[in-house]
């Protein structure tokens, strides 16, 4: 059997796929499309399992919220240009949909998630992944019950996105303290959450380096103590600066306002990820030749 454009046309449509993986499938299945459907659902698979092991540290961070219930999530591509791509971003913000309608206990969970368009996350995955050439990932999620306050987001550009939960105030004041935390990454809220074996660790730290002086034990106690107080207020929110006003700090800001922020989450693509760096030049070659 011939194949026709319309064939083609059709089989992309429903698939996803590229128009050439659309052509191939169906001269493979002798132009019988519900077969060439079946058959590229095989190969996406098998090609998504062979670029699992390829790293994805590029990507977006997506945040949405209704009153009750808001959600962060990190989804990975292997370079920029893909993540800047319209299909990328249609994919990432329906991931973020069906986690947001679903709740799932676990980033493993997410994969059998009905997606908005239909059909499940994985599946949409894989097609992608066919569509695109590159390993995609759905990388880590969190999800923020509403505890009497509003929700407020920021996101920079793609690479760095922001949710926070502020009792008191109003949008402004919120998003005025997304903001700040896209830009300073505080660890905690304030000093009561600084977890103890951080501080634990400083202040070892700041002994060791002050016991150096030679100065006698109780000065070396006041310079620990002090220096101590300034890590906290660098890593603490409420006692960093208010990057608007740096004469006041974020916790007078909330204080003059009658507000308190009562949680936040701040993620950056691809932290923590090690970047394979690769010459750029053999790499399109590469794919020239048609390696995978």
């Amino acid at each position: 059997m011939q194949v026709t454009a319309a064939m083609v046309k059709e089989l992309r449509e429903r698939s996803g796929a590229g128009m050439m993986e659309c052509k191939k499938a169906l001269v493979e299945t002798s132009g019988d499309v519900e077969a060439a459907l079946e058959h590229l659902r095989k190969t996406g698979a098998a090609k998504a399992a062979k670029k699992a092991g390829r790293v994805a540290s590029d990507g977006a961070v997506i945040v949405q919220n209704n009153d009750s219930l808001a959600g962060i999530v990190e989804v990975n591509s292997e370079t920029d240009f893909v993540a800047a791509d319209a299909n990328f971003e249609t994919f990432a913000n329906g991931v973020m949909a069906a986690i947001l309608k679903n709740r799932p206990g676990s980033i493993e969970d997410v994969g059998a998630l009905d997606m908005p368009s239909g059909g499940s996350v994985e599946e949409a995955r894989t097609q992608l992944i066919t569509k695109i050439g590159e390993n995609i990932s759905i990388r880590r999620f969190e999800l923020v019950e509403n505890q009497g306050g509003v929700f407020s987001s920021y996101l920079h550009g793609k690479r760095i996105g922001v949710l926070v939960e502020v009792k008191g105030g109003d949008e402004a004041l919120a998003r005025d303290i997304a903001m700040h935390i896209a830009a300073t990454n505080p660890t905690c809220v304030g000093e009561k959450d600084v977890p103890a074996d951080v501080l634990e660790k400083e202040r070892e730290f700041r002994i060791s380096e002050a016991a150096e002086s030679g100065k006698p034990k109780e000065i070396i106690e006041k310079m620990v103590g002090g220096r101590l107080k300034k890590f906290v207020a660098e890593i603490t929110l409420e006692g960093q600066p208010f990057v608007k006003d740096p004469d006041k700090t974020v916790g007078k800001l909330l204080k003059e306002n009658n507000a308190s922020v009562l949680r936040f989450v701040r993620y950056e693509v691809g932290e923590g990820i090690e970047k394979k760096v690769e010459n750029f030049a053999e790499e399109v070659m590469a794919q020239a030749r048609g390696a995978e």
